[in-house]
């Protein structure tokens, strides 16, 4: 008591209190009360001022961020505190800097430290000794506790006894057993999520049916009252990913599957935890140690499924199937640096797609490397894949009708499921409620509001019931079923299908290909195909030239254009363009406009009435006149190989140098075509030529 002066009772009392953990404050209470009593004891002692700080219940003394304690020495600071009070040492500061600062700042203000065993003036040698030792005794002790409780779960989890939490869809036997639980409702559920994964091959599609279908998932929900509680709920993204990424469902034992990482923020230590380690890191990893809900293979091809959705993560992940009207994007990779090809959409609508390769210029400033339009390619591998899926049409018909009846089988499945817990539910309510005395309002009020409700759940669950009964028809009726499978017999029809969106065409590419190594060289775009079975094909496909886009018109088509605007107007060479079977770049018919763009991008000038005789060029007409016969028997000459002339398309005319009609053969086979004598047929009245 000699070490407390007039000057230390004139200032406050700070009674620090704090306890580590969220579960010390809920059942550690005797330690909590100890160090609230430390007020009465500093109001023993003189002090009139007393102050409180419980700022950190539920907070660790390690080193981690404390309000309260930071709190403590700004009051120090001020020169607001004559003493400070706490049970023990370990409860102000766990590590030595915290420990040291305060004594440190004690000491400046003459600022004194009492615990239960006596007083403490940090401006003396001795205590401040004293004080120095209890803090890293303090920090010691900490230390020691840690090891050795981590060193035992450690141990306990090597031999896969270790349970802190277990998930959904097990229950704990014993302390170091789990089992499937026995909920038929929680088991089935939880193997629906890896049926539909193994369907659609993705997380967010499976929550995204799961939620449209209105499906509810097991989720435990932790109370004081009740412990731990399944509940039903639509799922979230994150418990969906859950399930499918934790090893414990394929029958595994994992332990350290997160760690922690220490850093230093604004001067203190801050712990991050909770996040993912490598499968390579986890301290434990022990493969059939219970009953799964699929196999450990199983497992392992749904995380590298999974994994190789992720977009944007890496060159060698494909990514998911993304929207957009290219069919390979992520699939191809540059057969000259190793890159991963990405997609670039331009166009006045933004539809038309380019596959490039310029990781190289973006990340060294190298040259870049490859791009090509993906219309061409796109429509060779889509060739390649009907030609080859074309056996397995017919049974890709059927399966498609049995995944059509199963769809509907498992949402009835859940509802009647949920309806009998619902039931069950409504039954016990019932059973509370008739147990409870009457008269005790207080209670069987609740108890009936209770009742009610799950009496109104069990009706909506039976109204759904009632509704998927009378929707229960055929799924497909005869005209569908042959409809079906009349694509399933023709898979080009059911390829090109209106109906057939551009994602499900991704989804089977995505099937039946692992990977497309591509190359461009000398104009063509050689493609190597790899194949989910491992066989690989290749594909070659000619490059566009410069300047050439998918609204060209074919080459043969302007060349056609360049010779008949030397014979005819534009209107007659549209009207034979038509005739022939030609269509414009964007697959319409020719008109005389169309006609004449085409001409004036070509840089050849119009038709002039009398060109072609200027040239010495006669028509098949023209010719028949100068020769004196009919335009047959011209025609019958050009045929026999008499009369030369050049026929560019159907419809076009027959072009005749003038020059040819005065050789001495084609003038002798006129004139005898001309003075061949006529016979009559003694049955008929019509002459024929002999």
């Amino acid at each position: 008591m000699t070490k407390i002066t007039p000057d230390h009772l004139a200032r406050s009392a700070f009674v620090y209190v704090r306890q580590s953990t969220a579960d010390q404050v809920l059942h550690n209470h005797e330690s909590r009360r100890r160090q609230y009593a430390l007020a009465d004891r500093a109001r023993n002692h003189g002090w009139q001022d007393v102050e409180v700080i419980d700022d950190d219940l539920g907070r660790s003394g390690s080193g981690t961020s404390r309000p309260g304690f930071e709190k403590l020495l700004a009051a120090i600071c001020e020169g607001k505190v004559g003493a400070v009070f706490a049970i023990e040492a370990s409860r102000l500061a766990r590590n030595g800097r915290d420990w040291h600062t305060l004594i440190e700042f004690c000491g400046l203000v003459n600022a004194i430290i009492l615990d239960e065993d006596g007083v403490y003036d940090p401006r003396l040698p001795n205590d401040r000794l004293l004080l120095g030792m209890k803090g890293t005794m303090s920090e010691l002790e900490l230390s020691i506790l840690r090891q050795r409780s981590l060193e035992a779960l450690k141990q306990k989890a090597k031999r896969g006894e270790l349970y802190l939490t277990v998930a959904i869809g097990y229950v704990k036997v014993r302390h170091d057993r789990i089992e499937k639980d026995p909920d038929q409702r929680v088991g089935e559920a939880i193997a629906l999520v890896f049926r539909k994964f193994a369907q659609f091959q993705s997380v967010r599609q499976v929550h995204l049916w799961l939620r449209q279908e209105r499906i509810e998932l097991p989720a435990v929900r932790y109370s004081i009252e009740e412990g731990r509680r399944i509940v039903w709920k639509l799922p979230v993204y994150n418990t969906v990913h859950h399930i499918l990424t934790n090893p414990i469902y394929a029958g595994a034992y994992a332990f350290g599957r997160t760690g922690s990482r220490v850093t230093i923020e604004g001067g203190r230590k801050r712990i991050v935890r909770g996040f993912k380690r490598d499968r390579s890191e986890w301290d434990v990893l022990l493969v059939d140690h219970h009953d799964g809900y699929l196999s450990w293979t199983e497992f392992e091809r749904n995380q590298r499924l999974i994994a190789d959705n992720a977009n944007s993560k890496g060159l060698m992940t494909r990514g998911s199937v993304r929207r957009g009207e290219t069919l390979l994007a992520g699939l191809l990779r540059c057969g000259h640096c190793g890159r991963k090809l990405h997609v670039a959409y331009g166009g006045a609508k933004g539809e038309a797609g380019r596959y490039h390769c310029k990781g190289g210029h973006l990340n060294h400033g190298g040259e870049r490397c490859i791009s090509f339009g993906s219309l061409r390619v796109d429509a060779a591998v889509g060739d390649e894949i009907v030609r080859l899926l074309q056996p397995l049409g017919i049974e890709a018909a059927l399966s498609a009708v049995e995944q059509r009846m199963h769809e509907a089988a498992e949402k009835r499945r859940q509802l009647e499921l949920s309806l009998k817990q619902a039931r069950f539910e409504a039954a016990h309510a019932r059973r509370q409620y008739d147990a409870v005395d009457p008269d005790n309002r207080l209670v069987a009020s609740e108890l009936e509001r209770r009742w009610n409700d799950q009496l109104v759940d069990q009706r909506r669950l039976e109204g759904e019931l009632e509704e998927l009964d009378k929707d229960d028809q055929p799924m497909l009726g005869a005209r569908e079923r042959e409809g079906l499978m009349r694509l399933g017999a023709d898979m080009q029809l059911a390829w090109s299908h209106p109906n057939a969106t551009m994602v499900t065409r991704k989804k089977i590419v995505r099937c039946v290909l692992h990977e497309i190594v591509v190359r461009v060289e000398d104009n063509r775009i050689e493609m190597v195909l790899h194949w989910q079975g491992g066989d690989h094909t290749r594909l070659s496909v000619k490059k566009n030239r410069v300047g050439k886009h998918r609204w060209c018109i074919e080459e043969d088509t302007e060349v056609l254009i360049r010779e008949l605007a030397r014979m005819m107007p534009d209107r007659s060479i549209a009207a034979v363009l038509n005739r022939s079977g030609k269509k414009t770049g964007r697959g319409n018919g020719w008109k005389q406009n169309s006609v004449c763009g085409v001409r004036n991008r070509l840089g050849v000038a119009a038709y002039r009435e009398g060109e072609r005789a200027e040239r010495g060029e006669t028509t098949l007409d023209e010719a028949a006149a100068i020769l004196n016969v009919s335009p047959m028997t011209v025609l019958r000459m050009i045929r026999s190989g008499t009369l030369e002339a050049r026929h560019l398309c159907k419809g076009a005319p027959w072009v005749i140098k003038a020059v040819n009609l005065d050789r001495i053969e084609v003038r002798e086979a006129a004139n005898t075509r001309r003075k061949r004598p006529l016979t009559q047929n003694p049955n008929q009245e019509t002459f024929t030529f002999q």
